[in-house]
């Protein structure tokens, strides 16, 4: 297992920024295996305002956002890349996306992320979003990077 990834390192390898960016630490990290990253969900969320006023629940799409972007670092700590202008990092597919909790303002989301396959190019993941041991979302994820 690698060291504790932190936001900094973080930025260096993925190109996303403020607001976009779903990512605060890495936890653990086994090169080509898995991952386990964190995102603090916080009221100050860009979306809550519109996402409910009276009742702030976070968006289920930024939730597998936030499970690609693990999944990203992942096969970017595999490979050795860092995000750069002359790659792109697309998002090709979701299969089984299931939403098991609400995930809210206060809560630790934790995104594990496992490589099921590497063919060519293509990775396919199997990811959970967890808050306090439960899951709140999984998917099978399928992502690709290319040269622009």
């Amino acid at each position: 297992m690698s060291a504790i990834m932190d936001i900094n390192e973080i930025l260096q390898r993925l190109p996303h920024r403020y607001p976009f960016l779903l990512i605060d630490r890495v936890l653990s990290s086994d090169p080509g295996k898995s991952l386990v990253a964190l995102k603090n969900v916080t009221i100050n969320e860009p979306f809550f305002p519109g996402h409910y006023p009276h009742h702030p629940v976070m968006p289920g799409v930024l939730i597998i956002e936030a499970m690609a972007q693990a999944a990203a670092l992942l096969s970017f700590s595999s490979g050795g890349d860092k995000a750069d202008d002359s790659k792109v990092y697309y998002f090709v597919g979701i299969d089984g996306a299931r939403f098991k909790r609400p995930v809210v303002p206060g809560d630790q989301l934790i995104l594990k992320v496992e490589v099921l396959a590497n063919k060519r190019g293509l990775w396919k993941f199997g990811a959970v979003a967890e808050v306090d041991g439960q899951v709140a979302a999984e998917a099978e994820i399928m992502c690709t990077m290319r040269d622009k």
